[in-house]
């Protein structure tokens, strides 16, 4: 008998009361049944592992660098509130010390490999199929990305890939535990804001801007505040389905991103279909599916960079907690200026 434990709940525990909830709820995904049963969702895949769940090992950028041979996969990059999911082929990877990055028109990834912990080679029955999948995680147990195999994809390479990166102790439970919280923002009273905003306008690259928050000790939400009236608005909750109903209507290309402490996923290019379903706003294309919790947004912001391209616009999404979860720009290279389509879709936003 299995007596190993993840919140007083052995892994048989953990598996009967999964194919209880699984039986009663088909459609019920692993993440939500996972929250139910009060665990992660990497302790769940962990107490399933077996002929259909499989944990991996080893070095997850030289994992990555074998994706390619799958061919055209469905990359999924999640948080809480919101999840991207872009069709597409992996190419043009570099991987370095605790990092990587997938440069590819259709599937464009920033990884941090320090925050990949657990990794997992899942096939499921799904109402189309047999479905593979591999499964990354961070220490928290929360997924940091998804690749999926359609059927047309090379599932050869895939069992190639699993049998390489095979754990050798398929048994054992994973041991996961929180996040360390990040560092509480500096008082306002505390803030040179004249010093924090002139620095602000000295800005040559995005890129800088995490820098300049972390210099000053300035949380990014907080920033949006302190910054109001000189780079950033406060915008209706509600603005995004407009803004996105105006960029499918007048075809301007953008940019969107999503992200966790282990991942973050851009689209770049036009979006077609714009639909809302309950509070969940929806992209529905045919190569790109982003879905965002409306319920989760406390707050919307038009922010502006400068850089020595000029002025770059961006529609910024928090929650409850200050974590930006959804970001929105109009398409841009280094190099070259923000799209005028996009600046006026964003400056026809009213202030709140």
């Amino acid at each position: 008998m299995n007596l190993q434990k993840v919140n007083d709940l052995t892994l048989n525990d953990i598996r009967d009361n999964y194919a209880k909830i699984k039986s009663a709820r088909p459609n019920l995904r692993a993440r939500d049944i996972a929250n139910q049963l009060g665990v992660s969702e990497a302790e769940l895949l962990s107490s399933r592992t077996g002929k259909t769940i499989i944990k991996l090992e080893g070095d997850w950028g030289e994992l990555i660098r074998s994706m390619p041979s799958l061919g055209r996969v469905m990359s999924l990059t999640r948080n809480e509130s919101c999840v991207h999911e872009k069709h597409g082929e992996f190419d043009n990877i570099s991987i370095g010390p605790g990092h990587g990055l997938v440069l590819n028109n259709d599937i464009d990834l920033r990884l941090f490999m320090s925050h990949w912990h657990f990794g997992f080679a899942v096939s499921e029955t799904v109402a189309s199929g047999r479905r593979h999948s591999f499964q990354f995680f961070d220490i928290d147990g929360e997924a940091v990305h998804k690749v999926y195999i359609p059927k047309d994809s090379n599932l050869r390479a895939y069992d190639t890939i699993v049998k390489k990166f095979r754990a050798k102790n398929q048994a054992e439970a994973i041991s996961t535990h929180s996040l360390p919280s990040g560092r509480d923002d500096v008082p306002d009273k505390s803030l040179d804001i004249d010093n924090f905003l002139t620095h602000w306008s000295n800005l040559k690259d995005t890129h800088h801007f995490f820098g300049m928050l972390n210099e000053f000790g300035v949380g990014r939400r907080q920033s949006m505040r302190v910054a109001q009236g000189k780079f950033t608005r406060q915008l209706h909750d509600g603005c995004l389905q407009g803004a996105l109903d105006r960029a499918v209507a007048d075809q301007t290309s953008i940019m969107c991103f999503v992200g966790n402490p282990g991942c973050i996923q851009i689209h770049t290019g036009r979006i077609y279909k714009v639909a809302i379903m309950g509070p969940w706003l929806n992209i529905l294309d045919s190569s790109f599916n982003l879905h965002l919790n409306q319920k989760s947004i406390e707050s919307i912001w038009a922010v502006e960079k400068p850089t020595s391209d000029g002025i770059v616009t961006s529609l910024e999404v928090y929650d409850e907690s200050g974590f930006c979860f959804c970001q929105f720009f109009g398409e841009r290279k280094p190099g070259k200026k923000e799209l005028p389509d996009w600046q006026r879709i964003v400056a026809s936003i009213p202030t709140l």
